[in-house]
């Protein structure tokens, strides 16, 4: 028997099992002392060893032989539930489903018996929210339990005496996203309300120091000090703030830069973050404990369809349901309430299957929304159309990839997709077959000019370099496919003090000849680069092509900026590389290996950039 059914087992045959008593027998298993379990329960120890001794002599009672602590696991782990034994727990269930039934449109509360664990991921998001300054970043596509998840890790985090603030960015006004500072503001603000502060964002706000740095102090020195407690900080549906790149560029690297102070900062150990999103993001965020929600087992819709009252112990039931839905928990657990309730498919499951795929089936709902936006996304309805038509898996475009399989719609084996699940082939093929029939000149129309607007949406504005994003999404592709590649991230000397003495307009007109000038080293030099706008002050320039050739590259670039002769006379600072603009360049290069991500060529060229500023600036250096 496995603890599930142990304690399932008890609750139907013996009266009012408590959560105590529960949380004891699932902590004995797990081989915990009466002293964890009475930390962990913020219970007194002799309360739990008191409750403990007289539950000991129920189960012994209840199973005709002595039973402790020690003996406990390895007494009942090796034998399985008698005939009986399960008839009793199909009662159980049938009667508590005849008064709990929930549909399911929302998050499974802590109180329901539908909630099905999948361990390990609630044992390591418990542990690793315990832990000082720790970040857990959960990805899974709409319906796969993501708030169902957060509810249990916040119930964890107030058990251990933690605050929680949890925030959702689809809450946030269009507005808000204009620039850094109105966003990181009203981030600010959010958090002060909900900690029930008073906000006090202009006593910290500096324009000189930046929105970045001001946001950090504001979290450091009043928020983090009045805290009490740890602070646990959820933030939903993160992939919004992707729809705007310029505020997701420093967005994420603020959340890295407060994790990586908490190893040498004791303040920032009391911040604990947990990041959702319903995509797989494209820009590199490889920090903390990811967590991704898989599709059920066999044997976790089995539990869950006897938790419905549901009497499916030879297996072929979860088979035939499996084959159709394959596993995604709400299109499971959607088909178990119409099974037990009183939607006219009651044990018939055979109908509800046939129905599925069909508008009239009980999924159309569901199934509509996808549908739906495809019909606005011309080139991921094509490649989705590809892929369900198709007898074996198909090979899609990394980045039409990412996004067909962050809508869930799709598993990726390498660069090759298959439908996620049996529903999705029929419902889609029939679906996207007769849409393409009426609007075959309609979508061809679209793709141009949804071509033209992602043309325009991968520019930057002033530079017309392509932006971060696009640049990210290069570099995947690049890894995949080069034999050697090479990064030159490309800083300009103490540019914000040119900007502040200059004013923007110049500084402006400055990055467009420096852009200028990094394309026409590269098209002399190796016409194959990739030249882009990696941040605000910083170029990047990817090359498929060894170190040296990079190097020889750089030292052009630096030399040629440096012939543009802008002048930089600067009052009162000494120190200066030159009188005129100059640009330090960091130069990574390495052989792409499969089980190695491209962020660590992106870390090189960093590493190679700092170093050029700490010697002096105005120079190359190779990591």
């Amino acid at each position: 028997m496995t603890i599930d059914e142990v304690v399932l087992l008890l609750k139907a045959s013996l009266p009012n099992v408590t959560p105590l008593q529960e949380l004891i027998l699932r902590s004995s298993w797990e081989g915990k002392t009466y002293t964890s379990i009475s930390l962990e329960a913020h219970y007194g120890e002799e309360r739990v060893r008191r409750v403990a001794s007289s539950l000991w002599q129920l189960l012994s009672d209840f199973w005709k032989e002595p039973i402790n602590k020690s003996s406990f696991r390895a007494l009942l782990e090796s034998r399985r539930l008698s005939r009986a034994n399960q008839q009793t727990i199909n009662e159980f269930n049938r009667a508590a489903t005849a008064i709990s039934l929930e549909f399911p449109s929302s998050p499974v509360s802590l109180e329901s018996r539908f909630y099905i664990p999948r361990s390990p991921i609630e044992e390591q998001a418990d542990a690793e929210i315990a832990k000082p300054g720790s970040v857990i970043c959960i990805k899974a596509a709409k319906k796969m339990g993501k708030s169902s998840l957060i509810i249990r890790v916040l119930a964890r985090a107030t058990a251990l005496g933690f605050r929680t603030v949890s925030l959702d960015f689809q809450q946030a006004d269009k507005a808000v996203f204009a620039n850094l500072d109105r966003f990181l503001r009203w981030f600010c603000a959010n958090v002060s309300r909900e900690l029930q502060l008073e906000s006090r964002i202009n006593d910290y706000w500096d324009n000189d120091m930046g929105s970045k740095v001001s946001c950090t102090i504001y979290f450091q020195k009043y928020l983090l000090v009045l805290a009490s407690a740890p602070l646990v900080l959820v933030l939903n549906e993160v992939d919004w703030v992707f729809e705007y790149p310029e505020i997701a560029a420093d967005f994420l690297p603020l959340l890295r830069s407060w994790h990586e102070q908490a190893t040498r900062l004791e303040i920032w150990q009391k911040l604990r973050l947990v990041l959702v999103s319903s995509t797989e993001i494209l820009v590199p965020f490889d920090i903390g404990l990811p967590i991704k929600l898989p599709f059920f087992t066999n044997v976790q819709v089995l539990d869950l369809a006897q938790r419905h009252g549901l009497d499916w112990t030879d297996g072929s039931h979860v088979q035939r349901l499996m084959a159709m839905v394959g596993g995604h928990p709400y299109l499971v657990r959607l088909a178990l309430y119409h099974l037990v309730g009183k939607g006219g498919l009651e044990r018939d499951l055979g109908r509800l299957l046939e129905q599925a795929p069909k508008e009239t089936g009980i999924y159309h709902d569901f199934l509509r929304q996808y549908l739906l936006a495809l019909q606005e996304q011309p080139e991921l309805k094509s490649a989705f159309y590809e892929v369900i038509t198709a007898t074996s898996p198909v090979k899609l475009e990394p980045r039409v990839g990412y996004k067909l399989q962050s809508m869930g719609l799709v598993t990726m084996l390498g660069d090759r997709a298959y439908p996620a699940c049996e529903l999705y082939r029929l419902y889609y093929r029939s679906q996207l077959n007769s849409s393409s029939q009426l609007q075959n000149a309609r979508v061809s129309e679209l793709e141009k000019e949804n071509e033209q607007l992602r043309f325009r949406a991968s520019l930057d504005e002033l530079t017309q370099l392509v932006n971060r994003r696009s640049f990210n999404i290069y570099l995947q592709i690049e890894w995949q496919r080069s034999a050697v590649i090479s990064l030159i991230l490309c800083d300009i000397d103490y540019f914000k003090i040119y900007n502040k003495t200059y004013g923007n307009t110049a500084g402006d007109d400055c990055l467009r000849q420096i852009a200028n000038t990094i394309c026409n080293c590269v098209k002399s030099s190796y016409n194959l680069g990739l030249v882009a706008r990696y941040g605000s002050l910083y170029f990047a320039i990817l090359l498929p092509t060894d170190a040296a050739t990079a190097v020889d590259i750089a030292e052009n670039i630096r030399y040629e900026v440096k012939n543009l002769a802008i002048p930089c006379e600067y009052p009162g600072i000494g120190g200066l590389p030159a009188t005129v603009l100059t640009v330090s360049l960091g130069v990574g290069s390495m052989i792409p290996e499969p089980d190695l991500e491209p962020t660590i060529l992106v870390e090189a060229a960093e590493k190679a950039l700092y170093q050029a500023k700490r010697r002096g600036r105005d120079r190359v250096v190779l990591n």
